[in-house]
């Protein structure tokens, strides 16, 4: 298969490309970048006044499979990933049951080969069951596929065993992804605590209980001197104390999420349970917070969080709704919108967050255009608007507080290995053998 992409503005964080050429792509591999003679048997797809950079890479998304399939599958998270730009995602091991062996590894690993339309990166859990007790079988996992440890969703109280898994984790190559919280003060709170919650009359999550993780995870890496990265990023304290901790030289990165600079707790007004998020939605002058680190470089990556709940889950009181809300499809949209039409980041500085870095804190390929690579490409019209309808989102879960928002960046073709899973924004991969049947 040849195909030519025509005349679009191409852009790779890793070689600072950022220029208005041609990309051919033949047998799954790009074979040139540059100016280039339509080759007979190719395909020519003019992207003319449309950017072409690398399939984007998330390094934080919830497939829900195994155990939870009702509300997400590998397969149509995979279609929804394809569909938002994205050619390769890592999803967190609260499963059911917990990616902490070889067995679930294996599992998600041969099932995303076959009905998979990106590529999938398990992330294993830091502890057995996700308890915190006790180690889980990291170093076996990682000879069955994952890229890194995370107890996402719990975190790991006992800060010993976050020593050790730190120190084991580094020695396969691979960092611990903290889910940063204090448990203790969070408690059974639902949302931000603040004015709001209060006048809700909803039990609060303080911001110190996210602040005060993030200095025990960056002390430890700083004792260490080993690699850490901090999940969803969401309070100004935190932003602070990793701006520091990188300027002293603690080897920590970190993400957030587009609902994070988007959303604040506001959105929370009228038990709107599609805003109840984890961590929750906070006040203005933590979004605020978050624009200026992923200004100056502190947060290193935007990832989705993406997190899908069946309807009934949401459509119960706050107090008891599920915490979470989808990603894949709006996250390109709310980057470009709020963060490159604003003037926060260059589309440049975006490729970077959203491709090449994820891929480097993961140590997987991909991120990047380059001659000879794996052809996983994007191909984006960030000027024409469109509006958010869920109705319509590959999702099988549709919790999304986006849904009517007006947007730019819209994902005309997603490529990957050299094939296209979307084309002119509709998908068109391959069936699974359920639906062939």
């Amino acid at each position: 298969m040849k195909i030519h992409l025509k005349n679009g503005h191409v852009l790779d964080a890793k070689s600072k490309l950022s220029k208005v050429c041609d990309i051919l792509i033949v047998d799954g591999r790009i074979q040139e970048i540059g100016k280039i003679v339509e080759l007979e048997g190719a395909e020519v797809l003019d992207a003319t006044g449309k950017y072409v950079f690398p399939g984007m890479v998330d390094a934080h998304c919830h497939l829900r499979d195994p155990g939870f399939e009702y509300k997400e599958d590998i397969r149509s998270g995979t279609i929804s990933a394809a569909m938002g730009g994205f050619t390769s995602i890592a999803c967190m091991p609260n499963t059911n049951p917990v990616t902490d062996n070889k067995t679930v590894v294996s599992y998600i690993v041969n099932k995303a080969k076959e009905v998979g339309v990106v590529k999938v990166y398990p992330i294993g859990a830091v502890s057995k069951g996700q308890k915190g007790e006790e180690l889980a079988q990291i170093g076996e996992m990682r000879e069955y596929g994952i890229v890194a440890v995370s107890d996402d969703g719990m975190p790991v109280l006992n800060s010993d065993l976050m020593k050790k898994a730190m120190q084991y984790a580094n020695t396969f190559g691979m960092t611990v992804i903290s889910h940063s919280e204090d448990s203790s003060l969070s408690q059974d709170g639902v949302m931000n605590e603040g004015v709001i919650s209060t006048q809700l009359g909803l039990k609060g999550i303080p911001s110190v209980a996210e602040d005060i993780m993030v200095v025990r995870e960056i002390l430890l890496a700083e004792y260490l001197d080993l690699p850490v990265h901090i999940a969803h990023v969401s309070t100004k304290g935190s932003v602070a104390m990793i701006r520091a901790a990188k300027k002293r030289g603690v080897k920590v990165t970190c993400e957030t999420c587009p609902q994070y600079f988007t959303l604040t707790e506001e959105a929370c007004l009228g038990f709107n349970t599609s805003a109840k998020v984890y961590p929750p939605l906070r006040k203005d002058e933590d979004v605020l917070a978050v624009i200026e680190g992923l200004s100056d470089g502190t947060i290193d990556i935007i990832a989705t969080d993406h997190a899908p709940h069946h309807e009934d889950e949401k459509k119960v009181e706050f107090s008891i709704a599920a915490k979470g809300m989808i990603g894949f499809e709006t996250a390109l949209g709310l980057s470009v919108t709020y963060l490159v039409k604003k003037g926060i980041l260059t589309m440049e500085e975006l490729v970077e967050k959203c491709c090449y870095m994820p891929a480097k804190i993961l140590g997987i390929s991909g991120g990047t255009i380059e001659k000879g690579s794996l052809a996983d490409v994007v191909v984006v019209d960030t000027e024409k608007e469109y509006r958010v309808d869920k109705s319509t989102l590959a999702s099988k879960s549709k919790n999304s507080p986006f849904d009517g928002w007006a947007l730019f960046g819209i994902v005309i073709h997603t490529i990957v290995n050299g094939k296209f899973v979307v084309k002119d924004g509709k998908f068109v991969g391959e069936k699974s053998k359920n639906e062939q049947a």
